[in-house]
């Protein structure tokens, strides 16, 4: 043990199951998600620092990212590793993308796809001008080839777009993109696809597309509390 910012005593643990990925006591024994900060002193959305062991890490908000939500209901297989090539579809601001940053380190590239570009600007000025694994490109998911020229083949692929046809557009970007064997991350928004669907059948329809284009379903986990009529899904393929 050692002390943290804020006198508070905390602890730093590897996760388990997922490198670059740890657990960190806090305050009267809470333990929370974190990262390695790849860009020490620098918070991207006002999440706390911790220092410990002359290392810097990012308290991880599973409020604010799907990603983190899924591992604390349950997940136990994520295919984003250190030293990885990631394609993140949908970087927004770049909240979750920045600890897909952390999680693949200075070995590792972060591919922002992002069609808004006010969120791209935000992206660049606020993180990716301190992390030079993130690669932020303007640019539509849904016509994957327009972006072929400054993406390389990847290890995975993060989708968090709030759009129809999710699984499909995801599918499309992995025949370009992904390596064989890699993995998808999916975070399936119900509300985004069809509204007059109840969730659980939307969520099926999507998984049936994803095994009809050839990926082999891991995990399929709600993300209640945390976000309502979501669920993420982890594939390979």
């Amino acid at each position: 043990m050692t002390r943290g910012e804020r006198n508070v005593v905390v602890n730093v643990k590897p996760h388990a199951l997922f490198p670059g990925i740890y657990w960190i006591t806090v305050d009267k024994g809470s333990r929370k998600l974190g990262t390695k900060n790849l860009s020490a002193g620098h918070s991207v959305y006002g999440e706390r620092l911790i220092k410990f062991n002359g290392e810097e890490y990012r308290l991880w908000d599973p409020y604010r990212s799907k990603f983190a939500a899924s591992i604390l209901n349950g997940l136990d297989n994520v295919p984003i590793l250190p030293k990885d090539k990631v394609l993140y579809l949908g970087a927004a601001s770049g909240t979750t993308a920045s600890h897909v940053s952390d999680i693949v380190g200075e070995d590792g590239q972060v591919y922002c796809i992002e069609f808004a570009s006010r969120s791209l600007r935000d992206l660049v000025n606020n993180v990716c001008v301190y992390r030079y694994n993130m690669s932020p490109i303007l640019a539509d998911a849904r016509i994957p080839e327009t972006y072929s020229r400054m993406v390389n083949h990847v290890d995975s692929i993060y989708f968090d777009v709030a759009q129809p046809e999710q699984a499909r557009v995801l599918a499309d970007n992995s025949d370009i993109y992904l390596d064989k064997g890699g993995g998808i991350m999916l975070a399936i928004k119900s509300q985004s696809i069809d509204v007059t669907m109840e969730p659980a059948a939307v969520f099926k329809n999507e998984i049936s597309i994803l095994e009809a284009r050839g990926f082999r379903i891991s995990n399929v986990i709600g993300l209640e509390p945390f976000d309502k009529a979501h669920v993420m899904v982890v594939a390979h393929k």
